[in-house]
This record gives structure tokens, sequence and C-alpha cells, in this order.
């Protein structure tokens, strides 16, 4: 069953789309928050490939739009990450209010963006349970030095955010291309799909530049996290993964995956989707492995 759903986050309308699978012995179950990639929405990217491989293995799922992006409400192109972590705090909310779901039992899953907003947030948030991130990053300004090159690449960006803060702190707006805040090679654009935004607020940029997931995933122990990273990632380097786990405590599983790019789960390629089937039946399975759990 997948159901369209909205809740509110400070005046705005957040819609996803809850996916309950059929079967279960009718007890409440775990339940993830889907968080899409950069620019992307509930219905494309990653998200709805995660989404399936969780509801395949009976886990309930919330794919959200953020704000400014896909079916949300807010303005269209401004994504600013401290922002998406209190809205995934809202769609823990809304996944409490469920009957189906195991209040106590909430992870997050998500790709690239959506992967450092799920890091960040549960390490916040004491209330998830279990955390997924795939391709995800820990330090914006370190990430941005790798992906834009100095000396021109890097003092072109450099420029571009100074210019944008002047116009923010001015209160006026700037857009700017999607591929001068996040380069993807020539070879991947065709992995974006139509429906992921091409130009940016400037605060978006600058928000991801001062964003700093590192500092929270140490946060998340003892609950379980899972990083995956493809070895050769032309986006977000693996390196960022490498960062996070040597500052993430136990249980942490970090697994690195030759022969694919940054966009993993549109690729024909099944060793993330048996990683994750493993992960989960160790760290946070479909049934509580406690008579404490289950009533949780």
């Amino acid at each position: 069953m997948d159901e369209a759903i909205t809740f509110d986050w400070n005046g705005i309308e957040i819609s996803g789309i809850l996916d309950v699978p059929d079967g279960g012995d009718g007890n409440p179950r775990p339940a993830f928050a889907v968080l899409h990639g950069f620019g992307s929405t509930k219905h494309s990217g990653s998200s709805p490939a995660l989404g399936k491989i969780l509801n395949d293995r009976g886990y309930i799922t919330l794919r959200i739009d953020m704000p400014g992006c896909g079916d949300s409400g807010g303005d269209r192109g401004r994504l600013i990450c401290l922002e998406q972590v209190e809205v995934a705090k809202r769609a823990i909310d809304y996944l409490e209010t469920r009957s189906e779901v195991a209040p106590r039992r909430i992870g997050l899953i998500g790709a690239s963006f959506g992967a450092a907003v799920s890091i960040y947030t549960a390490g916040d948030d004491a209330r998830v349970a279990a955390v997924i991130s795939s391709g995800g990053w820990g330090n914006g300004a370190r990430k941005a030095k790798v992906i834009h090159p100095p000396p021109e690449k890097w003092e072109k960006l450099l420029s571009m955010m100074e210019e944008g803060r002047n116009k923010v702190a001015a209160g006026e707006k700037m857009m700017v291309p999607r591929f001068d805040i996040v380069p993807i090679p020539q070879h991947l654009r065709g992995q974006i799909d139509e429906l992921s935004l091409m130009e940016f607020d400037v605060e978006t940029a600058i928000s991801i530049f001062d964003f700093r997931p590192e500092d929270m995933v140490g946060k998340i122990a003892p609950r379980p996290l899972l990083l995956l990273h493809p070895t050769d990632d032309t986006v977000t380097p693996s390196s960022e993964s490498v960062e996070l786990l040597k500052r993430a405590g136990t249980p942490t599983d970090c697994h690195f995956l030759s022969e694919v790019d940054h966009f993993l789960f549109s690729e024909n390629d099944d060793r993330a989707g048996h990683i994750i089937d493993d992960w989960l039946d160790k760290f946070f399975p479909l049934t509580a492995k406690s008579v404490q759990d289950a009533a949780e």
C-alpha cells in the first residue's frame, strides 16, 4: 500500500509517500524515512530504489520531498541543510503517529545530500534508531575543495559564495546553476532525473559549504550506522565516508564498492542491496529480538 501524505513544517506543506508493504503479523513494524539527494524528489534519483529495497524486506518507508523540491512547498531551489534536518525530524514525528509503525524503531536512509542530512539528524535526535548512508559526506567545505580543484575552480566557487553572502545580507536573491555548486561529469548527467532542479538559490551553496555532519556522527553510537560509498565516486569523494568512519562510534559498518559511480542505486548492481539486507538482519531486523523491543 502506498499513501500520499502531507505534514506541516513551519507553515510549509511537506509532501510524502508512505509505503506499507503487504503481509506482516499485524504488529507495528520498523520504518525508515527516505531522504532524497541534491535537488531530487521522492519520485526520482535514489529514493524509489532505496524505498523498494526496504519495502521488499517488509520495512515501512516514508519518502518525502524536502522544502523547495518536488511537491512540497517552500522557495523553489532553496535547500538549507539545517532546515532539512528539522524536516527529517518532522518526518519522524509523523511516523510516530502511524499505528503501523513501531515508534521506537524508526531509521533514516539517504543518498548523497540525503545521506549527509540523515547522519546529522541522527546525531542530533536520539529517536533515530538506525542510519544508512550512501555516498554521503561529512564536511561540506572539504568536499567542495576536492570537486572544485584549486586554483581556478576553487577561487570561482569562493567568489560566487562571497557575492551570494553579500546579496543575502542586502536582502537580494541570487540563483546559480546546479553544476556550479556540485559538478557532475558529463558521462553521469544522464542519471539526473528530469524532475530534479537545475538552478538553486545561492544560499543552498553556502549551506552545503558550511554543513558538517562529521561533527555529529560520533553521537549516533550505540545506534547502528551503515556507510556505503562507490570507491571511485566522481561527485562525492569516497574519502568523505573514510572521514565519517574515523569519527563514528560502534557499531558502524563501512563498505566501498568498485566499478560503480555516485548514482549507486541507479546502476544494475545488486551488491549494495545485499549489503543492506545482511546489515538489517544483524543490526535492525524486521522482527524485534526481545520482548521489550517488540513492545516498543
